[in-house]
């Protein structure tokens, strides 16, 4: 199975005792690896986002594959309805896999010519433009190029709060 090679591509480990001795136990359609040091028992999405849930993988699979390759992103409606489940599973779905993400970025570093700038976010508003508006939530935006200056890698932040002006009592 590909998703064992993918989660121990070394060949199974334990989770508990780092063991790599085990054995298939099956529970009706499901399949567990038990360790033959410890007995403890785990299963291919325990750890995992997918774990705890009655979803299955294949359901997990395509939603994965209809938020990352949406130009404008899916509403969880939408991916409900493609998925033939409710709005609200979608929506659990959508934020533990927006964790993932955020998770799997926030060690990353960019590599190459990279370029960097501000921008506030927030649209039109009434009032003073720029830093210091009103309602508008300031990032910094970087990007790596490739050789040829085109865009492969894209990091958002929001930088910490400075205060310039002491705040009054």
């Amino acid at each position: 199975m590909a998703l064992v090679g993918w989660r121990w591509p070394d060949g199974f480990v334990c989770p508990d005792c780092g063991a790599g001795g085990h054995c298939i136990v099956k529970r009706g359609a499901r399949r567990l690896f038990q360790c033959n040091a410890c007995r403890k028992q785990t299963s291919i999405k325990a750890g995992t986002i997918f774990a705890s849930g009655k979803l299955p993988l294949r359901l997990w699979f395509k939603a994965i594959y209809l938020v990352t390759q949406s130009k404008k992103g899916i509403s969880s409606i939408e991916l409900a309805r493609r998925l033939g489940v409710t709005q609200t599973t979608v929506w659990v779905m959508k934020h533990k896999l927006a964790w993932v993400m955020l998770e799997r970025n926030a060690s990353k570093k960019l590599k190459g010519k990279v370029q960097m700038d501000e921008a506030y976010i927030g649209g039109q508003r009434p009032g003073r433009p720029g830093r210091g508006a009103a309602g508008k939530t300031p990032f910094v935006a970087a990007v790596a190029t490739t050789d040829d200056g085109k865009p492969d890698q894209i990091i958002l932040r929001t930088p910490p709060i400075r205060r310039t002006r002491p705040i009054p009592h």
